[in-house]
């Protein structure tokens, strides 16, 4: 089988940028109307992320995933009138076919990792907002839904499925290519929509799928509803799901600039972010770092601030050096996490109160929730590993290895205040 080998393929990967915007979509079309948002998921066969392979029956590569990522962030943070995202395909009768296969292909495995790991923290997204957020999710399946497009459905809170004696549900990569699905699917299927074991293991031999009314009674769907009533249910099921709902009615959306990043073959640079590359020793240094004051405490000078507000801006660029250090960095060993600045000030900004009004107050603690990728930085430093001994044990380690990353380790600097407080 033929590969994409990682420095070959550094001119393509170039192009990979995580910061993206509704204008710039080549797949996925946003539309906010009221209470209801609708993400539509329209694949151009011809926008892979690569070269060598086509996005055929709304088979989806990494680009498809990065706009899915950003405009689930916006509608959090942009559209607080949203209460309900539906999901639905602009193709007929095929809802999402999951992964391109021949993309599958043609990747390396370090490539496969990072795809399946983001594929499902976007997903791990959907269920975050649904859970913190107020928004819920409804999937509307006006056609077969197989392998990660199911997967994508089972993150959605509804999964409503056409009747037209074609449609259907799978996971045919099981049977067919003898491998797990990669974002989550048996989990969910199990353990969220408690569809029995016994079920759930015939399910995942039929590479056709289970359709109409099985379905249903299976609990692989919410609701089995004929093409003529479709919309109608789908209506229907939204405003109800909007009324229980608790975003804040009135509330101003916080708009999400494009991120200023500035790249060369030291390292990454932002606002509050740095991250600086060793690559004779394997070695990334990010380092995060505090503001000089506390620059707003109401929730009107945090609103006037929006993404501009330290927690904010400090969570969206280091979400976006982790991405890129993990796409485009494929031969470092370790990470390691360091921070600068005055602690009391973060403490001091990290105590603005819940449940104080303002929208962005509550962003702040979705965020807090919702990027499993950074959460680590507001561990208490007792339970990182803070022994510049035990950083230098583990590059000595990683110099010797040409393995991938055996480690990440926070570092504190000599003098840095000792107080934390733990993760919401």
């Amino acid at each position: 089988m033929n590969t994409i080998d990682t420095k070959a393929a550094e001119p393509q990967d170039a192009r990979i940028d995580y910061r993206t915007e509704p204008s710039q979509y080549r797949h996925w079309q946003l539309a906010c109307a009221g209470e209801v948002a609708t993400l539509t998921l329209d694949i151009d066969a011809d926008g892979g992320i690569r070269p060598g392979y086509k996005l055929k029956l709304n088979s989806y590569d990494l680009g498809v995933d990065i706009e899915l990522h950003d405009a689930l962030q916006r509608i959090r943070f942009e559209h607080p009138e949203v209460r309900i995202v539906v999901l639905r395909s602009g193709k007929p009768k095929i809802f999402c076919s999951g992964a391109n296969i021949p993309m599958l292909g043609l990747s390396t495995h370090a490539w496969l990792v990072n795809f399946c790991k983001f594929s499902n923290e976007t997903r791990n997204a959907i269920e975050d907002a649904s859970a913190h957020s107020g928004l819920k999710f409804i999937a509307a399946c006006q056609g077969t839904a197989a392998g990660g497009g199911y997967e994508l459905a089972l993150a959605c809170d509804e999964i409503v499925l056409v009747d037209d004696g074609n449609s259907a549900v799978s996971l045919p990569e099981v049977p067919l290519l003898g491998v797990l699905p990669g974002s989550g699917g048996l989990t969910r299927m199990t353990d969220k929509r408690r569809v029995r074991r016994d079920h759930a293991d015939i399910f995942c031999t039929l590479a056709e799928g289970v359709r109409g009314a099985r379905a249903k009674a299976w609990r692989l769907v919410d609701e089995v509803v004929r093409a003529q009533a479709f919309d109608a249910h789908i209506g229907e099921r939204a405003a109800v799901l909007a009324r229980g709902s608790d975003r804040p009615a009135g509330a101003e959306g916080v708009a999400l600039p494009r991120l200023g990043r500035t790249e060369d073959a030291t390292g990454y640079r932002y606002g509050f972010v740095d991250v600086a590359l060793d690559e004779s020793a394997r070695t990334a240094r990010i380092t995060v770092r505090a503001p000089a004051t506390v620059s707003a405490r109401s929730a009107a000078e945090i609103a006037a601030e929006g993404a501009n507000w330290w927690p904010l801006r400090m969570a969206r660029e280091l979400d976006d050096a982790i991405l890129m250090l993990r796409t485009k960095h494929l031969e470092l060993g370790l990470w390691v996490l360091a921070t600068e600045g005055d602690g009391d000030v973060v403490l001091d900004i990290d105590a603005t109160p819940r449940g104080q009004p303002g929208r962005l107050v509550r962003a702040r603690d979705d965020r807090h929730a919702a990027t499993p990728r950074w959460r680590a930085w507001t561990c208490p430093r007792a339970a990182c590993m803070r022994s510049s001994s035990r950083a230098r044990a583990l590059q000595a380690r990683c110099s010797r290895s040409r393995s991938r990353p055996i480690a990440a380790t926070c570092s504190t600097p000599p003098g840095s205040p000792t107080r934390s407080r733990s993760p919401r």
